[in-house]
């Protein structure tokens, strides 16, 4: 039973985030990991189904594009944007991460011929948390938050933007740039 409180405890005690969602707040599992440490291990589900994991993509830098849902106007714009961004950035993978089912996001990239990215879905592991990205109130509960984590070849974090409004697409330019230093 201590051991239970104590876990309960521990877990309310992470430092939340907020953020607004139609310009109301609603807040996040916690904050980003910092620049400068390891980047938190991950597994994620491609749209064949397979699990892909941070160890997968070593040896490059990493964007990870993270938002609530593909099927909205700006998260589909930030996967076009980096799907653009990317097919000119050596050594350079972008993950595109939410919670949508593999399914929708395979579908999503036929239809939009997005060839340059990695489309990975959160659905069954806690990178929402992990990453503190996940929406813990409101009618977004349980989806991603939008933000960019750069992470270099060696699997340290060069930069990180968590989005103060989700209705507000990423820094792009900011995101390359740590690609680029």
């Amino acid at each position: 039973m201590l051991f239970l409180s104590t876990f309960v405890f521990a877990q309310k005690s992470k430092t939340a985030n907020t953020v607004l969602a139609g310009g109301k707040p609603v807040h996040t599992y916690a904050k980003l990991p910092a620049v400068n440490k390891p980047a938190p291990q991950f597994t994620l589900t491609d749209v064949a189904m397979k699990d892909q994991t941070l160890e997968s993509y070593k040896g490059k830098y990493m964007i990870l594009n993270i938002f609530p849902s593909v099927d909205t106007g700006v998260c589909s714009a930030s996967v076009r944007h980096f799907n653009e961004d990317a097919a000119n950035i050596p050594n350079t993978v972008v993950l595109c991460i939410s919670k949508d089912l593999p399914f929708a996001q395979k579908r999503f990239c036929g239809a939009e011929g997005i060839k340059n990215v990695v489309m990975l879905s959160d659905f069954r592991s806690d990178f929402g948390k992990t990453y503190g990205v996940e929406i813990t109130d409101s009618a977004m509960k349980g989806l991603l938050s939008r933000a960019v984590v750069v992470i270099d070849p060696s699997g340290k974090i060069v930069y990180e933007e968590q989005v103060a409004d989700m209705g507000n697409e990423p820094n792009y330019e900011a995101a390359i740039k740590a690609v680029k230093n």
